[in-house]
């Protein structure tokens, strides 16, 4: 990518399923700066309001608008000379959208041009889970996994696939790969 900020941002990505979350709180246990997953916290946030998973899912534009929004925010608190490895970014949100088949938003569109991310991590898929907030099912969770991995190599991101391990390892073999 070639942008005029630069960051010292790694994002740990890929489909529903992969362990993110997982990592990022290995990451935080052991001193590192990160983020939380917006998507996740935008349906708590949303359902604590109130409104019902399916309420909340209903308006898919709405949802991965609230989602960006949030995303955005978070991005624009972190310092650029600050390591920190996010769950999820901004572009994320563009795999989401072609999975929902929506006409990407102004916001997104200029979202995507000011990001800048040191390396992005894909995790490996996971054996298939399913929970209150993750409605997709297993074939739905493969495809989203491909268009997250087709987003960021199309924006020209340094990538580094982590592969299915011990969590442990994982975040070992992510550390080393910085």
């Amino acid at each position: 990518m070639n942008k005029t900020k630069q960051t010292n941002w790694y994002v740990i990505t890929g489909g529903p399923s992969t362990g993110k979350t997982t990592i990022i709180d290995l990451l935080q246990k052991q001193g590192y700066s990160t983020t939380i997953e917006h998507a996740r916290h935008y349906i708590d946030t949303m359902h604590d309001e109130g409104h019902t998973i399916e309420e909340i899912r209903s308006n898919k534009r709405k949802f991965q608008l609230g989602v960006l929004d949030m995303q955005m925010e978070q991005e624009a608190s972190l310092k650029e000379k600050d390591i920190v490895f996010l769950d999820r970014a901004i572009p994320d949100a563009l795999a989401y959208y072609q999975f929902l088949k929506l006409d990407y938003d102004e916001k997104l569109i200029n979202a995507i041009k000011e990001v800048s991310y040191k390396k992005i991590f894909i995790l490996d898929r996971l054996p298939f889970t399913k929970d209150y907030a993750r409605t997709e099912n297993e074939e739905d969770q493969k495809n989203i996994h491909q268009l997250i991995i087709d987003v960021y190599i199309n924006l020209g991101f340094s990538i580094v696939f982590i592969p299915v391990l011990p969590p442990l390892e994982r975040v070992e073999y992510l550390l080393n790969n910085l």
